[in-house]
């Protein structure tokens, strides 16, 4: 997509500047640092809240809420087998 964008001259020349000094062009520097933008700030949740960069990671861990289950679980069942008399044997 095409658009404009009145950006000032010191910017446009320090941007055009570094991207010619990583062999990129001007439209390939703004689109990276677009994106690397774009990543760091607050996403809009399907509620309208915004949400913290770091609640993204989250959402990503729900795929081993199945396994988190089945960890807890064991240790449930490891920890039925001693009884308070064995907890205190232990104690100093």
């Amino acid at each position: 997509m095409k658009t404009v964008i009145d950006l000032p001259d010191a910017t446009f020349r320090q941007a055009r500047a570094m991207a010619s000094a990583r062999g990129m062009t001007l439209k390939q520097f703004v689109t990276e640092a677009l994106e690397e933008r774009l990543r760091l700030c607050p996403v809009e949740t399907r509620n309208d809240r915004v949400e913290a960069p770091w609640m993204a990671g989250f959402g990503a861990l729900s795929d081993i809420a199945e396994e988190n289950r089945q960890v807890l679980q064991l240790i449930e069942e490891e920890f039925e087998q001693f009884s308070g008399e064995d907890l205190h044997k232990s104690a100093p």
